[in-house]
């Protein structure tokens, strides 16, 4: 067997999965993370870069939960500030600059416009000594500090804001970011540091050991159908809305538990909704909601209700799509939007950490470590942005578990200097350079120039790699009916991040479906078809697939 800390580039293909089950089995795991999120994917990285033995499982694919549903913004989160948790405010604010730093082809600065208006949540003032507080707190570059904004200045940002009662505007910086695109690219650089994961493997059964300890888990393989044992020193439950339910597994579910709340964003065109600059503002129920520009869409959101649904597949509502439409209208009074006009749609549920008689916007998202008396190690609440911190606190505890236990000692932290996979470009400033030259090297391997930057911007460090695809089997794209770019994308996906259905595509590894639906109504038959040659299909596994994205598609557009 390889030594698992080995450096290597491979071995995270779907062709992969049994093997990696299987040397799963064979080894005796420092660490077994249950969970593919950020969250997961965080500490998979912390850990493996300590010279732990990583092992990470997760029902769905990679970031099917929380982490491909989000607002997609590393932010700083002014909302925080409102609610004086000025601690979370100066953590989640310093490490959206680690997360750009480490990522720029998935972090994009993003100049954020907010409106002030007669009666609003936000004086004038007090905007101005807010911003300038979270300026501080946040550590926030100097190009990038607030500006205060007049009425005009405010208009001249974004022409489609609601005039009447306008005082002005805050101007400040937060950062856009493609989630599920972040999540796998943390977990692909874990596994190029010796982690192992896969997707669509289901935790059926904790096992106990010695003194009733936690000694592992019994996982299925809901692609191959095998069962397997792995054996971990630790086991942590980073199942994001599925805590409590392996917490109840564990017979731990006691105390603090997780509430629930449902969040959900639509998406226009822009030819229907041509927002030029992103805008944070406060809805008449007090609510703060985001409209953000991005490939030629805007996006809305979002909502925050109580939910107690079908944890894996939330969807938007009637209600839903009801309150996102009036609070559009309201801002942006002369765009009169419509339910017809909704392009798109997804919904997320966020796992926060129960205080009892607040209302879903007010409880906070502080992340907290749970330790139960068989030893599983839950992480539950948190913040997209905070992910590698949260993971730096979970990997020491389980460091000092260890060393309560006279297990093996680990050393300090390093994550907050490794880059992600594809973040290897010189750093955020080196960025559009790097981009650049890239291209130049993609429009060599047969992309035009459009296309090689496109994938050069997606993909940062790892782009030469689908460029050599390119040059080495130009005959699979044309054969697979599909353009050179997506059938380039879908063949990375596939070899080198664990893309296993169609929705894994076009939802986590692309996010076609809710940014470009028309794209993925016209390519999904020829995506289906390669997909099901390259991964040895049955007919009962295309059908059920076809299906499944077929469902997909309908909730992204139809109130459930």
């Amino acid at each position: 067997m390889r030594e698992q800390n080995s450096k290597r580039t491979t071995d995270f293909g779907a062709m992969e999965r049994i093997g990696l089950l299987e040397q799963m089995q064979g080894t005796q795991l420092d660490v077994l993370i249950i969970g593919g999120g950020i969250t997961g994917a965080g500490i998979a990285l912390d850990a493996a870069a300590r010279g732990m033995k990583v092992g990470l499982v997760d029902m769905q694919d990679f970031a099917a939960g929380t982490s491909s549903r989000s607002t997609k913004l590393v932010h700083g989160g002014l909302r925080y500030l409102k609610q004086l948790e000025i601690g979370v405010v100066a953590e989640v604010g310093k490490e959206r600059a680690i997360v750009y730093e480490n990522g720029p082809h998935v972090t994009t600065p993003e100049w954020m416009l907010l409106p002030l208006y007669k009666g609003g949540s936000f004086g004038k003032f007090s905007t101005s000594i807010g911003l300038r507080l979270y300026d501080y707190l946040a550590g926030v570059k100097r190009k990038e500090r607030r500006k205060m904004l007049s009425v005009a200045e405010t208009l001249a940002k974004e022409p489609l804001l609601k005039r009447d009662g306008m005082k002005g505007g805050g101007y400040y910086v937060e950062y856009r970011t493609d989630d599920a695109r972040l999540t796998i690219e943390v977990m692909k650089k874990a596994v190029e540091i010796g982690a192992l994961a896969v997707n669509y493997a289901k935790v059926e059964k904790l096992l106990n050991g010695e003194g009733g300890k936690l000694a592992g888990v019994a996982v299925q393989d809901r692609i191959g159908g095998g069962t397997y044992t792995i054996k971990a020193t630790k086991v942590i439950n980073a199942t994001g809305p599925w805590v409590d339910e392996l917490r109840d597994m564990d017979g731990s579910k006691s105390g603090k538990t997780l509430r629930l709340t449902k969040g959900v964003h639509l998406v226009f065109d822009q030819s229907r909704f041509p927002l030029r600059q992103a805008v944070y503002f406060d809805t008449p129920d007090g609510r703060m909601v985001f409209a953000i520009p991005r490939d030629g869409k805007t996006y809305f959101g979002t909502t925050d209700t109580n939910y107690k649904g079908d944890t894996v597949n939330p969807t938007m509502t009637l209600e839903d799509r009801e309150y996102l439409l009036k609070a559009a209208n309201f801002m942006f009074p002369e765009q009169k939007l419509t339910p017809a006009d909704v392009e798109s749609s997804w919904a997320g549920l966020r796992p926060l950490i129960q205080q009892e008689g607040k209302s879903p916007s007010e409880i906070s998202r502080r992340d907290e470590i749970f330790v139960s008396p068989s030893g599983l190690i839950s992480i539950a609440g948190g913040k997209l942005t905070g992910y590698r911190k949260m993971a730096e606190t979970v990997v020491d505890k389980v460091i000092e578990l260890l060393r309560s236990e006279g297990g093996r000692a680990f050393g300090a932290s390093t994550s907050r200097n490794i880059p992600m996979s594809g973040g290897d470009v010189g750093g955020s400033s080196a960025f559009e350079g790097f981009v650049r030259k890239t291209a130049e090297e993609g429009t060599r391997a047969g992309l035009d120039r459009e296309a090689a930057a496109f994938l050069a911007q997606r993909y940062g460090s790892n782009a030469g790699k689908l460029f050599a695809m390119a040059a080495a089997q130009p005959q699979w794209a044309a054969e697979s009916g599909l353009p050179l770019a997506l059938a380039l994308q879908l063949r990375y996906a596939i070899e080198q991040e664990m893309s296993v259905k169609p929705v894994d595509f076009f939802i986590r590894r692309t996010g076609d479906l809710f940014f470009h639906i028309s794209e993925v109504q016209r390519w999904k038959e020829p995506v289906i078809a390669a997909m099901a040659l390259w991964l040895g299909w049955s007919q009962e596994q295309r059908a059920e697939y076809a299906e499944e994205l077929e469902r997909k598609l309908s909730e992204a557009v139809k109130p459930q």
